[in-house]
């Protein structure tokens, strides 16, 4: 079986450790462990037990207008700005064939399938090095580095960065977006900061900083979905399946200017996103409770994790404002990773599909703290028993 590029392949997994893929502990998706919430799984098993199962038994309603309408709610944005799909890859798929022909500068390391949706689409990529601007899109794309006529140049960002979990602030990328044609914005992992919509509580950031104090304050919201009408060259891509855990669902939206729905509305497959799917959408964006519990959750799991890999030997994990954490390690990624799959039966991620980083990396998604205790432990089992390991270069 292939190496898989991306996380959650618990198949492939299973088949390394010689076990149930139930048997799997999954460090590999950057899903909510909190989730499905109840209310998802009860809305989706009212709409299948309904004496007539329209979410089944009848085609979407083309549009999605009572989808669209629960997200411009919760988002306050009119509906018409509203595009959903098939998961953030469809989106992604669309975003890159408005980019045909056209320079996309992209920050790198980048989620692969920026690149494979990018290469299929005919865009010429200009990479940009993210390490070594320490996370910064504005010491790689100050103003008065870019050249003056925007025409034909493109800018996808990525907030906050996956892998490294950085967050760029908001006043970082406002300046940039005049001096691009377009710009597309991945918001995939915004859901997992406090105020990302104007209905979180406002005291959350308080609420859930660590007892040790250790952990400076979460940031307000830094999403710029408020920004857009006065930005109709940008665009930002959002994902629903990773905070309420519905990858098996595919559902993700974009918001934009609705001039550019016209046009991928002749590209894409009718009714790309199902019925269940979009029940399951509209149950999840009502349920305040399941988001406040997870935001008062992670940022206690996210230092749990942080100070147990920091208490391994040689082990150097990044800050982070997501819900994963990278790590770089004293020895081969992918030995670790097998090792705990033979041994542990826990996945985790290494980082080949992010060429930059090579072999020393692992990004880890956060779990419950008796999971993370478990990893935690199953790495030091593994460290007390290698032979002696020589330096990072």
């Amino acid at each position: 079986m292939q190496r898989p590029r991306h996380g959650g392949h618990r198949a492939w997994a299973a088949a390394i450790a010689g076990c149930p893929v139930e048997a799997i502990v999954d460090f590999s998706a950057s899903l909510n462990p909190l989730g499905p919430p109840q209310s998802v799984v009860q809305a989706l098993v009212r709409a299948l037990a309904a004496p007539d199962p329209v979410a089944i038994s009848c085609y979407p309603d083309p549009d999605y207008r009572e989808l669209r309408a629960c997200l411009a709610q919760r988002w306050s944005v009119d509906p018409e700005w509203i595009f959903v799909g098939n998961g953030a890859a469809e989106l992604l798929t669309w975003a890159a064939r408005e980019a045909q022909g056209l320079e996309v500068w992209l920050p790198r390391p980048a989620f692969g399938d920026y690149e494979r949706a990018l290469r299929a689409a005919g865009a010429v990529i200009k990479p940009l090095d993210w390490l070594s601007c320490s996370g910064s899109p504005t010491a790689a794309l100050l103003p008065e580095g870019i050249p003056g006529n925007k025409r034909g140049r493109v800018l996808w960002l990525n907030n906050p960065h996956n892998p490294t979990g950085q967050l760029i602030p908001r006043e970082a990328i406002l300046p940039l977006l005049p001096h691009f044609e377009q710009v597309v914005v991945d918001e995939a992992f915004m859901d997992f900061l406090p105020g990302d919509a104007p209905q979180d509580p406002i005291d959350l950031c308080a609420a859930a900083a660590c007892p040790s104090g250790s952990v400076a304050p979460l940031p307000r919201s830094q999403t710029l979905i408020p920004y857009l009408e006065a930005h109709p060259n940008t665009l930002v891509i959002r994902s629903l399946t990773k905070f309420f855990t519905l990858p098996g669902l595919r559902i993700g939206f974009a918001v934009g200017h609705p001039e550019r729905w016209r046009r991928w509305r002749q590209w894409r497959d009718p009714w790309s996103v199902n019925g269940l799917a979009a029940v399951a959408a509209a149950a999840a964006l009502a349920d305040a409770d399941f988001r406040q519990r997870t935001l008062m959750w992670l940022p206690r799991a996210r230092e749990h994790l942080l100070r147990g890999l920091q208490a391994l030997p040689g082990w150097d994990p990044w800050p982070s404002q997501a819900n994963f954490v990278l790590v770089r390690c004293p020895l081969s990624a992918t030995q670790l990773q097998e090792q705990l799959l033979r041994q542990y039966r826990i996945l985790v991620r290494d980082c080949l599909s992010f060429p930059e980083l090579g072999d020393r990396y692992l990004r880890i998604g956060l779990r419950t703290l008796p999971e993370q205790e478990r990893l935690l432990s199953a790495c030091r089992e593994i460290l007390e028993n290698l032979s002696p390991i020589a330096p990072i270069d």
